[in-house]
């Protein structure tokens, strides 16, 4: 390449990566809400501080006495610009690589990246350019500095050596040092709230943290207004205040916060707060995603999945919810992420008997006091418990190691294999050790325990303590798939897909994911979700490539506020659920929409109007019963039968109770069909289809039986009347032959039925009037003092 043109595509890359950088930035200073103004662009500088008098074996250090006897302070923490310049310099380098190492040669002229240049204010060199790095105690400077001044203001020398010269100046104006010192010190709050909330599980000490992060918040940090602007909206340790949350979520708005927009969105959307608007609210949801907020990406690909404000679009689903799910699936460790527990407020209330998978706290200690006696199981079910969480039970990863370290110790293989896992992956309680993980997966996976077979499998794919052999981590693999393990099955999946010691097989690769994906294993609802979206080893299908992506987002980190919302719900806060499960909803959650719709048809919430209820669970019971719930599409039906929340409209209930009957085979569904074609209800009267629909509710479940057979009798009676209304009685009676229809006899037999009837009624009867008293059998011993029953007084 010609020298001239060489140089010329170097400043035109230069110049995209100048733009890029200056957009990257502009966008991160926007959510972090540091507008501060560049030290350039101010138009008048403090006064300079002039120290003239000052101790012996003391110097002046930029403008203030420093004592050479004592130890120089520690490095003050820099800047907000100055951080800016230097994440500025490291993305213009790391862009400029890039974009070079993709377009010139190896021997291409390397582009020195200048520091801007910087002034300085004040001092003993005012105006003059600061020289990086400068010589200060013996030590070089390649930034801006507050080591020797006690009031933490930024400065720089002009020339190398500081003590020769003394020729320095403020890197900072005085009110940009004032606000860099304040925001030093909401940090500073910040993360001591942070660190109490964190640390503890209490619900003290948790709202302890939030009066921290409040006084954080009421001093502009960001973060903090973001956390408590989200516990004022769902009430989490702090009282609910929606109209509070709401001012918060307008300021973060307005500085670009991307959780502020997503939350702002969502208000406009549910109506909390303001009237609903859901224009202001896709805006919003779209600001959050260009944001980078995953749950306004969840959002919007929820929204065009299902057509909610805008038109429907398979292809813009699938681009929001792939992005999310990306996300989840880099997030998902060895050990497995947490569990996501789903339960329904309209089951529960509907089967009190079901279980709704929580375990009850007397069971949950019965499993306790079993496993301190020395239970292997009751070990090994509470270590995983405490390893994964749900059912009631917090994740915990150090009662976790206990109860497996126990079992194990018993010689139980399974234990042996999730010690393991927890020594392969790491964590606050158990340090990383392949070698260690690599001896409990072998103990386990010679006792034949899938479990570490598969554990055996990845130690020898990836190399963890062992060199990487292909054909044995296949091998292991193979041992626990035949098992029916989905660790197992994931990895061979992988391996086939990918062509990793065996031949690229998609058919087989495609196989083994769809049996990890009947266990539940989310990386293998991402790989066929990545499978259908590019058409890899099947024909792309971009309807099926989304709701496997779905399935994938629902299971990250915000799926924990289900339990928070069902537990404020037992709590009794009805009104902090409803808004919970109300973003849940918005996030395409269809246990969360169920949950919002019962409790707003409950009108539990007093945050919603109660005109406004029906109308408001009306569009969630909708929303729910597209996503496939039964329930749902039959409250659909009897919101449109009775006119909850909308006209009464036979004809619409009719079509919900068909639909619920054809899909979902609900016997409700089919009782109430049965009655609407006996009444003629949005449809022709009959009878017999009336019969034919309260036959289906019986078959299709015993609790119908009774009912059915109550609403058959019914029937049968009307079936009668309906049958004598339309025939002639006389002329019935006028063709009707006795003689022919009894015999020639027949009085004789009318006769000597009535005399036996009238016999055993007057032998009842006399035997009644003559029926002879019993003889007093003996009686015990009556006190003295007490009368005998038959003489009691009466009461």
């Amino acid at each position: 390449m010609e020298p001239r043109k060489r140089a010329g595509l170097l400043l035109l890359l230069w110049a995209a990566a100048l733009l890029l950088a200056g957009v990257g930035l502009a966008v991160a200073a926007d959510e972090e809400g540091t507008q501060e103004e560049s030290f350039e662009s101010k138009a008048t500088l403090p006064s300079e501080e002039q120290v003239k008098d000052h101790r012996a074996g003391a110097h002046v250090v930029a403008g203030q006495i420093f004592i050479d006897s004592e130890e120089p302070e520690g490095h003050a923490e820099d800047g907000e610009n100055l951080r800016n310049q230097e994440q500025e310099e490291k993305t213009l380098e790391e862009l400029s690589s890039l974009e070079l190492s993709h377009s010139l040669n190896k021997d291409s002229e390397e582009v020195e990246v200048q520091k801007p240049a910087l002034r300085a204010i004040g001092g003993t060199a005012d105006g003059e350019l600061c020289h990086f790095p400068f010589l200060f105690l013996e030590k070089e400077y390649m930034e801006c500095t507050a080591d020797g001044r006690e009031d933490s203001r930024l400065w720089c020398a002009t020339t190398y050596d500081y003590k020769s010269d003394q020729k320095w100046g403020f890197c900072e104006t005085e009110e940009q040092s004032n606000k860099r010192r304040q925001m030093q010190e909401a940090e500073d709050v910040y993360q001591t709230g942070m660190k109490i909330l964190n640390a503890s599980s209490k619900k003290a000490q948790k709202k302890e943290a939030y009066q921290y992060l409040l006084r954080a918040a009421d001093m502009n940090h960001t973060k903090a207004m973001e956390k408590v602007s989200y516990a004022l909206l769902f009430g989490d340790y702090l009282k609910q205040n929606i109209q509070a949350a709401k001012e918060l979520f307008e300021k973060l708005t307005e500085e670009g916060s991307p959780k502020g927009q997503t939350a702002l969105g969502f208000l406009y959307a549910s109506g909390l707060g303001v009237d609903s608007n859901q224009a202001k609210a896709l805006v919003y949801y779209t600001f959050g995603a260009l944001g980078g907020n995953l749950i306004a990406h969840m959002i919007l690909g929820y929204r065009y999945w299902a057509g909610i404000g805008v038109l429907q679009s398979c292809e813009s689903a699938l681009t929001h919810y792939r992005l999310v799910a990306n996300h989840v699936a880099s997030d998902i460790s060895l050990t497995g992420g947490t569990v996501v527990q789903r339960i329904r407020l309209p089951d529960e209330v509907e089967n009190p008997g079901m279980a709704s998978g929580m375990l009850e706290e007397d069971l949950i200690q019965y499993y306790q006091f079993l496993a301190e006696k020395g239970d292997v199981q009751a070990q090994v079910g509470l270590g995983q418990l405490h390893l994964h969480g749900g059912r009631g039970v917090e994740q915990n990863h150090q009662r976790a190691f206990e109860y497996f370290n126990q079992a194990a110790n018993a010689g139980n293989s399974h234990a042996m294999a999730f010690l393991g896992k927890m020594y392969s992956e790491g964590s606050d309680v158990v340090p990383q050790s392949n070698e260690t993980a690599l001896q409990y997966f072998k103990k386990a996976a010679d006792m034949g325990n899938p479990v570490g077979q598969s554990g055996l499998g990845m130690a020898y794919l990836y190399g963890r303590g062992v060199p990487v052999n292909y054909d044995l981590a296949l091998k292991y693999f193979q041992k626990a798939a035949d098992q029916g393990w989905v660790d197992g099955q994931l990895q061979l999946g992988s391996m086939y897909y990918n062509g990793i010691g065996v031949k690229k097989d998609y058919s087989k690769a495609l196989k083994f994911f769809n049996l990890a994906s009947q266990g539940g294993h989310i990386l293998a609802f991402y790989n066929l979700a990545q499978m259908h979206a590019t058409a890899t080893g099947v024909d792309r299908s971009c309807r099926t490539a989304v709701e496997l992506f779905k399935n994938v987002c629902e299971r990250g980190r915000w799926s924990e506020r289900l339990m928070t919302a069902y537990n404020s719900y037992k709590e009794g806060d009805a009104n902090s659920a409803v808004v919970q499960y109300l973003l849940l909803a918005e996030q395409g959650y269809e246990v969360a929409q169920s949950n919002a719709a019962f409790i707003l048809d409950q009108k539990e919430a007093s945050i919603i109007e109660e005109n406004e209820t029906y109308t408001r669970a009306l569009l969630h019971w909708n929303r729910a019963a597209s996503q496939g719930y039964t329930v749902a599409r039959l409250k659909l039906g009897d919101y449109h039968f009775y006119g909850f929340g909308t006209d009464v409209d036979y004809e619409t209930a009719f079509i919900h109770y068909h639909l619920a009957t054809e899909h979902q085979h609900s016997a409700q569904a089919m009782f109430n069909l049965g009655y609407m074609h006996e009444k003629g209800l949005g449809i022709k009267q009959d009878i017999h289809l009336a019969k034919r629909f309260y036959d289906m509710a019986a078959d299709a479940s015993p609790d119908a039986q009774v009912p059915v057979f109550l609403a058959l009798c019914k029937l049968g009676i009307i079936y009668a009347f309906q049958y004598i209304q339309e025939t002639n009685i006389k002329e019935v009676f006028s063709h009707l032959d006795m003689d022919q229809l009894l015999g020639p006899e027949w009085d004789l037999y009318l006769m000597t039925i009535i005399a036996l009837l009238l016999g055993t009624v007057i032998a009842y009867r006399q035997r009644q009037h003559q029926a002879i008293p019993r003889p007093a059998g003996p009686r015990p011993a009556v006190p003295p003092q007490e009368p005998p029953p038959e003489h009691q007084p009466q009461q």
